[in-house]
């Protein structure tokens, strides 16, 4: 029986995708933040683990329950999904850097937690065994207004960049999947959701970047969120396709959004795709 450990899965794609590798008879721990409502329990192939990614004890003791439950044995996979979106939301100049902070603290510190506390089972199964990062189209895109979460993302793929070198020699495959946008709870309502989050911008910053960025945020890009976003079963049906491939590249795309992003990022240069990212978001160019 293959084992895997899935970070976030009380809710959302890690709560599918729990229940989807279980059917598929692997042994599933789920790390499940505690107090948070979720469907999920202990049961069959199933087993829920109480983990608040944030905190350095609660990684630890989650590592330690796991390495007990597996009785000597390692694990195969390792899916980093837990993350948050909408913390210090806004343009830049904007940004709340406590709220930055905390968004870093869960996005990116809570990954190499769980990099850190799980290495050691997951080499145990080494060669063949593997990690996915999830990072996010974002890196690709650099949407306005989500500069701070673009930056959790870009210092994620990062760490599977380095991650890749390191754990070559063993034999363990590294990839970070780059979802495009999922119409799940965290993206529901986006259109109210980013109108809220720029009303409570500092108002000089409301004025500054009003007549510019104000329409890109809270209409262009929920716009294109409903228009091409991926359903959870789509989202699944690619997660599920990239795990049953042999060989990971670096990065694994994933969504309707995103695949043609990936392609001119390969075919064209940072300014070229730059150009096009600003026509497609309709940001007004300078006229000097």
């Amino acid at each position: 029986m293959k084992t895997a450990f899935i970070t976030g899965a009380n809710i959302g794609q890690a709560n599918l995708l729990t229940k989807a590798l279980a059917q598929r008879g692997w042994k599933v721990f789920a790390g499940v933040l505690p107090g948070a409502p979720t469907d999920l329990k202990t049961e069959g192939n199933i087993v829920v683990v109480d983990q608040d990614v944030s905190k350095d004890e609660s990684v630890k003791a989650s590592a330690e329950f796991v390495t007990e439950q597996l009785g000597g044995q390692g694990l195969d996979l390792l899916m980093n999904i837990a993350g948050v979106a909408n913390i210090a939301v806004g343009v830049i100049e904007g940004a709340d850097l406590e709220q930055a902070q905390r968004l870093f603290n869960i996005n990116m510190f809570g990954q190499l937690r769980v990099i850190q506390a799980f290495l050691p089972l997951v080499r145990k199964n080494a060669p063949g065994s593997r990690i996915v990062n999830y990072s996010s189209g974002a890196i690709i895109a650099n949407p306005v207004g989500a500069g701070i979460y673009n930056m959790t993302k870009h210092a994620i793929h990062g760490m599977t960049l380095t991650l890749r070198h390191e754990l070559a020699p063993f034999g363990i495959q590294v990839t970070s999947i780059i979802p495009g946008g999922v119409l799940t709870a965290m993206s529901a309502n986006s259109h109210e959701n980013t109108k809220k989050t720029w009303n409570m911008q500092p108002e000089a910053v409301r004025q500054v970047y009003g007549p510019t960025i104000e329409p890109v945020m809270c209409k262009v890009l929920p716009d294109m969120l409903e228009k091409t976003g991926s359903t959870p079963e789509q989202a699944l049906e690619g997660t599920l396709a990239i795990l049953d491939k042999k060989k990971w590249q670096p990065m694994e795309l994933l969504g309707k959004d995103v695949k043609p992003m990936g392609i001119m990022r390969r075919l064209l240069s940072d300014s070229q795709l730059e150009a096009i990212m600003r026509k497609t978001f309709k940001i007004p160019a300078y006229k000097g």
